[in-house]
């Protein structure tokens, strides 16, 4: 089912949730008996954007795909991100949803002008780039990430 801001702005269908947690060997246990087991990695990202200043970050991420539904959890190892905001807010839990799109950079004016800020960009090439979104308060201030890779 389609809807008209969904249209508006390019996103299909949700295609990831992403959980913060604070320490990840503690969460895993708690995560895989509700999901079943991650696969654990981590990532450095060296000249993110998060709020707009540069920010080098480290996270270790654990995913897992629950039907059609890819499960995401993050902890944040170095650095100041949106995800150490969501823990000292709100503590562990939902933290995202993604919707995969094209042209990911030509579509960030246009939501800008619509009431969404961008809190969290990396671009890791010139074929893949993510960006995290808080929607507009009439949505709750609520999390998206949009992700462009082929």
């Amino acid at each position: 089912m389609s809807t008209p801001l969904a249209d508006r702005f390019g996103l299909g269908p949700i295609d990831q949730i992403g959980y913060v947690v604070a320490d990840m060997d503690a969460a895993l246990g708690r995560y895989e008996e509700i999901f079943g087991a991650f696969e654990v990695s981590e990532a450095d990202l060296p000249g993110s954007t998060v709020r707009g200043k540069a920010v080098d970050c480290r996270l270790k991420m654990a995913v897992n795909r629950s039907g059609p539904i890819e499960i995401e959890l993050i902890e944040v190892l170095e650095g100041e991100t949106t995800h150490t905001e969501h823990l000292r807010a709100r503590g562990e839990g939902p933290h995202h949803v993604r919707f995969r799109v094209q042209n990911l950079d030509d579509k960030l004016p246009a939501l800008e002008e619509a009431g969404f800020e961008t809190v969290f960009h990396k671009r890791f090439g010139p074929e893949v780039v993510f960006a995290y979104l808080e929607m507009p308060p009439e949505l709750g201030r609520s999390v998206i990430e949009l992700l462009e890779m082929p």
